[in-house]
C-alpha cells in the first residue's frame, strides 16, 4: 500500500476528532459558559449540518485550486478554528469556531477521499479507501472517551489545543510527502445538481444515509440500552464502548479488504444484510453479557464497513463526477447520523424504552438494503445494454 495513504489517514483521524469529541464533555462546557446542556448540544447539531452542506459546495468553489495547496490551506483554516475554540470566551464565539472547523473539515475529508482514490491503482482503491474510513471511524468513535480523558486531566479547552497541535504535524507530513496534484475534473455546482439525476448514484447515497440512520437509531442511545437491558455500571459501559470502538475501527479496513476480495457490489449487499441482522439480534443477545459483546462487536465492525466498497462503486459508476459524488456520500453519512439520532428520540418518546430501538434500526437498514439492491440492479442493466450494443456494432 502506498505510504501516502497512511499519511492521509492520519490527517483524517485528526480532522475527524473535532465532530463528536464534545459529546462526552457537554456538561462541562455548558457549566463553564453558563448555558444549558441542550444549548451546548447545538455545537454537535450545527457542526453536522454545516459539514453535510459544505462539502459539495466548497469542492465546487475551489475547483480551480491545485489539490495539495487546497489541502494545506484547509488544514491551516482547521488549525485556526481549533485555536479560536480554545480561546472562545462566550458560546457565540465557540459556535463561530465550530462553523469554521466544520467548513474546513468537510473539505479536508472529501479531499482525503479523492486524493486517495487518485494515488492508488484501481485494484487497490477500495482497500485504500478502507484505511481512510478506518481513520475517520476511529476518530468519531474513540473521540468521546478521549475527550473525557483529556478534559479530566487538563480541562475541556485543552482538547482543542491538542487537536490544533496535532494538525500542525499533519500539515508538515502532507507538505513533505504529498506531491502537487492537479484538480482533475470537478463539476460546477449546477452540473453537480444534474449529476444527482443519475438514479443509481442517488440510491447509493441513500443506502449510505439509511445505513447510518439505522446505526445511530441505536448507537446514540447505547448507554441507556446497556443500563436497561444488562444493568451495567459505568465501568462495564466504558468497557463496552471501548470494544465497540475497536471493532468499528477495524470495520473500515475489513470493508475495503472484502471489496478487494469479492468485489464492491457483492460486498455492499453482504455488509448491509449482515448489519441489519446484527442489529435485529442485539436485544435477543442480552441473556448473556459475553454473547452480547460478540454480537455488539460484529455490529460495530459492520457499522463502518460499508463506506469503502460503496465509495469504490460510486467511482466506478460515474468516474467523471466521482469527486463530487464522494462528497455527497460523505454528506449522506452526516445526514444519516442526524436522522438516526432523531428516529431514536421519537421511538424513545413513544415507547419510553430503548429495548425496541434495535428492531427499529434494523428496519431502517432494510431500506438501505433495498436502495443498494435497486442501484446495483440499474448498474447491471446498464452494463448489459452496453455489452449488447457493442455486440450489435
Amino acid at each position: 500500500m502506498d505510504f501516502r495513504v497512511f499519511i492521509i489517514a492520519i490527517s483524517t483521524i485528526i480532522v475527524g476528532l473535532v465532530e463528536l469529541i464534545v459529546g462526552g464533555i457537554l456538561p462541562i462546557i455548558a457549566d463553564d459558559l453558563n448555558i444549558s446542556i441542550g444549548t451546548a448540544g447545538q455545537l454537535i447539531t450545527v457542526y453536522a449540518l454545516v459539514f453535510a452542506i459544505a462539502g459539495p459546495v466548497l469542492l465546487s468553489l475551489t475547483a480551480k485550486v491545485e489539490r495539495k495547496k487546497l489541502y494545506l490551506l484547509s488544514m491551516a483554516v482547521f488549525f485556526a478554528g481549533n485555536i479560536v475554540t480554545y480561546l472562545s470566551p462566550t458560546f457565540t464565539f465557540l459556535m463561530i469556531a465550530r462553523i469554521i472547523t466544520a467548513l474546513s473539515a468537510a473539505l479536508l475529508i472529501v479531499l482525503s477521499l479523492t486524493i486517495t482514490a487518485r494515488i492508488v491503482d484501481a485494484p487497490y482503491r477500495a482497500k485504500a479507501l478502507g484505511y481512510i474510513f478506518m481513520g475517520l471511524s476511529s476518530s468519531l468513535v474513540l473521540g468521546v472517551p478521549l475527550g473525557i480523558l483529556v478534559t479530566n486531566a487538563f480541562g475541556w479547552r485543552s482538547v482543542f489545543l491538542g487537536i490544533a497541535v496535532l494538525s500542525i504535524g499533519a500539515f508538515i507530513l502532507v507538505t513533505i510527502f504529498l506531491e502537487k496534484m492537479e484538480k482533475g475534473d470537478v463539476l460546477p455546482l449546477s452540473a453537480q445538481i444534474k449529476a444527482l439525476a443519475n438514479k443509481k448514484i442517488v440510491l447509493a447515497h441513500l443506502a449510505m444515509m439509511f445505513m447510518l440512520a439505522g446505526h445511530y437509531t441505536v448507537y446514540a442511545y447505547l448507554t441507556p440500552f446497556l443500563e436497561e437491558n444488562l444493568h451495567l455500571n459505568q465501568y462495564w459501559i466504558s468497557v463496552s464502548y471501548f470494544l465497540f470502538g475497536i471493532s468499528a475501527v477495524a470495520g473500515g479496513a475489513f470493508g475495503g479488504n472484502l471489496a478487494n476480495w469479492i468485489g464492491s457490489k457483492k460486498s455492499i449487499l453482504i455488509i448491509i444484510g449482515a448489519f441489519a441482522l446484527s442489529l435485529f439480534a442485539l436485544p435477543y443477545s442480552t441473556f448473556s453479557f459475553p454473547f452480547f459483546l460478540v454480537v455488539m462487536m460484529i455490529w460495530g465492525a459492520l457499522s463502518w464497513a460499508l463506506a469503502p466498497p460503496l465509495q469504490d462503486y460510486v467511482i466506478q459508476a460515474d468516474p467523471v463526477s466521482s469527486d463530487i459524488n464522494q462528497s455527497f456520500n460523505n454528506s449522506a453519512i452526516q445526514v444519516g447520523i442526524a436522522v438516526g439520532s432523531g428516529i431514536g428520540g421519537i421511538v424513545l418518546g413513544h415507547t419510553d424504552s430503548v429495548t425496541s430501538m434495535p428492531t427499529v434500526g434494523s428496519g431502517v437498514v432494510v431500506i438501505s438494503f433495498l436502495c443498494a439492491a435497486i442501484s446495483l440492479s440499474l448498474a447491471t442493466s446498464k452494463a448489459r445494454r452496453m455489452r449488447e450494443a457493442k455486440a450489435d456494432s
